[in-house]
């Protein structure tokens, strides 16, 4: 099959650079986007406005989505009017949206029936990644089962790993996810110790560069987070959401994973005091004084008007992930040494 058309859904921080890439590889390429500004510049560079998922992908042989959340991905796939019964027969359906690897089975298994290779796609490297063209993709195929489509992919990639089973990739990039808010709290708590005991901030990001204690996000996110840049490569709500994914997978399978509970409170607390849009570099707010949230802002006032979260954004994962796990922003924690948790002051 001779790739020409490719029609990309979701021109957002990370799809739009990445849709770029695939116009500088030499492809024709259809975009939609809800909000269309978001697709202009592509525009300008001679993409292909389309007023529907399904107008963008009617001749595309090979169809991307970068979307939000599995909500919106399980109605561009699955709708009546959805990407499934839409694209034409034989064409490649590849979801980049870090998602549910139930959905992502779902979407294959009705592909298939239509005659059509969809298959799951996540991908690691933020938007710098994106804009570099450097991102890893975590296929849920196999290499040889995806080789058609091989040269689209190595046009916005450096890295790919298979895991050859529908649904395998968005387990991998849970697990990613997994470990990443781990090691991001991990920074933020040493950056409060340091601070809060009057040492060098970055002097102490450096010992962390240099021995066992550093990390990808100690090393690329807490200078931002020292720096007070909080724009986003990631937003807050979108690490929440895969966090809520792993929650959720790791209720099915009957197992505890401490590390992301603590994480998924802090990122919904930041989400529920105005921080949902920031970069997730802003999770070290939630150890600063109120004045400096203020400046940043956020309000902790919206945390004492009820539960649930700001914007109208579910946690899409059912699951009670603050039943008896209390965040320590400005809150005192009993550690059963009768030590008193007192990195936050907002009380």
């Amino acid at each position: 099959m001779q790739i020409r058309k490719i029609a990309f859904i979701g021109t957002g921080i990370m799809g739009a650079p990445i849709a770029g890439h695939i116009m500088d590889a030499g492809y024709d390429v259809t975009v939609h986007n809800r909000t269309r500004e978001k697709a202009e510049a592509l525009l300008a560079r001679g993409a292909h406005w389309a007023d529907s998922p399904a107008e963008a992908a009617a001749d595309a042989d090979v169809v991307f989505t970068m979307l939000g959340y599995p909500t919106d991905v399980e109605d561009v796939y699955l709708a009546t009017d959805g990407l499934i019964r839409t694209a034409k027969k034989g064409a490649w359906l590849i979801d980049l949206t870090t998602s549910s690897p139930e959905l992502a089975r779902d979407i294959h298994d009705a592909a298939e029936v239509e005659d059509k290779h969809a298959f799951d796609c996540p991908v690691t490297g933020g938007e710098q990644g994106a804009i570099d063209g450097t991102l890893t993709l975590i296929v849920g195929a196999a290499e040889k089962d995806v080789a058609d489509v091989l040269p689209v992919l190595e046009s916005f990639s450096s890295r790919r790993f298979y895991f050859d089973q529908p649904g395998g990739g968005q387990t991998a990039k849970l697990c990613n996810q997994v470990s990443l808010v781990s090691c991001m709290v991990g920074y933020a708590d040493a950056l409060a110790l340091a601070q809060q005991s009057g040492i060098d901030p970055e002097l102490m990001l450096e010992v962390l560069a240099n021995g066992t204690g550093g990390s990808g996000a100690s090393r690329t996110l807490a200078p931002k987070s020292l720096a007070g840049d909080y724009k986003p490569g990631f937003l807050v709500e979108h690490l929440r959401k895969d966090v809520a994914l792993a929650l959720r997978r790791s209720e099915d399978l009957d197992i505890t994973l401490p590390g992301a509970e603590t994480a998924f409170t802090l990122l919904d607390m930041l989400c529920q005091i105005g921080g949902s849009r920031m970069g997730t570099q802003a999770l070290t707010l939630l150890y600063q004084e109120e004045e400096t949230c203020k400046a940043a802002g956020l309000d902790w006032s919206l945390l004492d008007q009820g539960e649930g979260d700001d914007e109208g954004h579910e946690c899409s994962c059912g699951h009670d992930h603050g039943d008896g796990h209390e965040c320590c922003g400005g809150h005192h924690h009993d550690h059963g040494d009768g030590h008193e948790c007192h990195c936050h002051h907002h009380e």
